[in-house]
């Protein structure tokens, strides 16, 4: 996970240089607006894999997983935006309390 996190920061300041022109907190709300934006290009993959666009686009399960991975990317950079410091702390206890159900259905089995 530390890799992970390694070229999250990276990405942060990439993106954080880019926008050195915006303010802050204007920052963290397009970025968290950009968790959504991935979103809905999964979701929109997804149509176009079950062929329910009316674009006519055809879409395939990587495509599907790329979307869900820029999702997931720029969730971790929105977490980055608002907290730097404690961003990988802060997933990690979060990451642990809402995998509880899971680790102790793996245990009890």
């Amino acid at each position: 996970m530390d890799d992970l996190w390694d070229d999250i920061t990276k990405l942060s300041a990439v993106c954080r240089e880019a926008g050195e022109h915006l303010p802050n907190e204007e920052l963290k709300a397009l970025q968290v607006g950009k968790v959504a934006e991935e979103a809905g290009e999964a979701m929109h993959a997804l149509h176009g894999l079950k062929g329910l666009t009316t674009c006519g686009d055809v879409h395939s399960w990587s495509e599907v997983q790329n979307a869900l991975v820029g999702a997931v990317i720029a969730a971790l950079l929105a977490m980055h935006y608002v907290d730097p410091e404690g961003a990988r702390a802060t997933f990690e206890e979060i990451f642990h309390r809402r995998t509880r159900r899971g680790r102790e259905a793996a245990a009890a089995a």
